[in-house]
């Protein structure tokens, strides 16, 4: 005992000599800021279930849809089933097997050897000698186990654990990005059908201006270029809602794939999106962003199983202890198999082995998952700064387009009332067609901008919750 104690200190003085980890840290290694936009808030929209957040029953209807029904979706719960099995496999190989087995041999020794000596004149029963062919039946169990002495088993099972617990955070990431696109699809079909609806006004107004030019050419009062200019104008116009019409339809099949369902009309009301966008998100603090943010979560334990694959990996350079055995019934003939206690066979193995000329290969392998572990803490570092900028950057949009949607309103009311002024003038002959058409362009532009900057509006409120890791709760 004390000869093979000695044997396997010297083993591991060698073998430890050529596994040190690297330990890239355990936490993030940048200070986080205290707040955005040098703004303290010590609520967060995140927290807040997306049913309230959007609070539009036709939107949270097709969300539930998608939840329902989108293939990414249903494919992430795959994926966590898969990982549960691991987690299940990786808790079965720190028990010991066992197995049934039975097994039916013939033998034959030389006459001419020890064996063949020895068993010709040997009596296996008191009537009968062992005979030159030799049947051998043996049925019972079987088991073996690795003892975890140095962690390599516990540590794959924590590495295994801590990748199912990551693949649920990759579901919330394709739960809350799902919630994000319907929204945003959702916002942009109100935006087209808003802007349909402008274009259609408009050639409305496009065509009366060309009735009372076509009439004043008829009169003699302007010529063929005025009713040609307004001609093209109101083609334009129609041509621009075509366009639209096309866009639409394109954006309401890209909303009936996120629901994993054929084209189809989408339902919405396009009314409520010309309500008042005056609205705050509350954005907590950034050190929020930790728990709240699936990507953010999802690279953390990716780096929690990079970290226990390494211990894993360094384990390997250490002895390994094996114990296997066997019990059952072995006999030469089936009549006397199950004679007991004559026909009990038993067997005991304990073994320890050591890596010695495979090392290269472990080693790569260590180098590997330490290599494995660093980019996990990177990704891990990365994904907290990139979910920072994400939400300071909405943040700061979020205030710029609520400025920038009041001087579109603006815009669109003064120009709207110039087409009346001009449309006024032009037929009482104090201006020209010229002037009509412009202010009607003017105006259309206009009012085809707000609703743009409604839209971004909106999408913005969407992408800044999304940024803030709501929608999986």
């Amino acid at each position: 005992m004390k000869n093979l104690l000695v044997v396997i200190n010297i083993t591991l003085c060698i073998l430890i000599s050529g596994c040190k980890s690297t330990d890239p840290g355990s936490g993030f290694s940048k200070r986080i800021p205290s707040s955005y936009l040098g703004e303290k808030d010590s609520l967060n929209a995140a927290k807040i279930n997306w049913r309230e957040y959007f609070n539009n029953p036709i939107l949270t209807d097709l969300i539930d849809t998608a939840l329902n029904q989108n293939f990414d979706v249903l494919k992430s719960f795959q994926r966590i089933e898969a990982s549960r099995a691991g987690v299940r496999a990786s808790i079965g190989a720190l028990l010991p097997t066992v197995s049934g087995f039975g097994s039916v041999a013939q033998r034959r020794y030389g006459l001419y050897t020890m064996d063949g000596a020895g068993n010709i004149s040997t009596y296996i029963n008191p009537d009968e000698i062992v005979p030159i062919n030799l049947r051998d039946y043996y049925t019972g169990l079987q088991t073996s186990w690795e003892i975890d002495i140095w962690g390599k088993l516990r540590n794959r099972k924590k590495s295994a654990v801590a990748r199912f617990f990551g693949s649920i955070e990759a579901k919330n990431l394709i739960v809350t990005n799902i919630i994000a696109d319907v929204a945003n699809h959702y916002y942009q079909l109100q935006a087209l059908d808003n802007k349909l609806e402008i274009l259609r006004e408009n050639i409305k107004l496009q065509e009366n201006a060309l009735l009372i030019v076509q009439t004043q050419k008829e009169a003699g009062i302007t010529n063929e270029l005025a009713v040609k200019q307004l001609e093209g104008q109101v083609l334009n116009s129609k041509n621009l809602e075509k366009e639209t019409l096309q866009e639409i339809l394109e954006t309401e099949n890209r909303i009936n794939f996120l629901l994993g369902r054929f084209p189809q009309s989408v339902r919405r009301d396009k009314d409520q999106y010309k309500d008042s966008l005056n609205f705050i998100v509350n954005v907590g603090a950034p050190a929020d962003l930790l728990g709240n943010r699936p990507d953010i979560r999802q690279s953390e334990f990716q780096l929690k199983a990079a970290k226990a694959d390494v211990k894993a990996a360094q384990a390997a350079f250490y002895p390994s202890l094996n114990l296997t055995g066997a019990y059952g019934y072995q006999a030469y003939k089936t009549g006397v198999l199950f004679r007991s206690p004559e026909s009990i066979a038993y067997t005991i193995f304990g073994g320890l082995t050591a890596p010695l000329l495979n090392r290269s290969q472990i080693k790569a392998e260590f180098q590997n998952a330490n290599a494995a572990q660093t980019e996990a803490l990177y990704n891990y570092q990365q994904s907290v700064i990139n979910g920072h900028i994400e939400v300071y950057n909405e943040l700061a949009k979020l205030k710029r387009l609520q400025e920038i949607h009041d001087l579109r309103t603006r815009e669109s009311q003064a120009l709207s009332e110039s087409v009346d002024i001009s449309t006024e003038l032009f037929k009482s002959g104090r201006a020209n067609y010229l002037e009509v058409i412009i202010s009607q362009q003017k105006s259309l532009d206009a009012q085809l901008l707000l609703v743009e900057a409604r839209k971004r509006q909106n999408i913005t409120k969407t992408n800044i919750y999304k940024a803030l890791g709501g929608g999986w709760r």
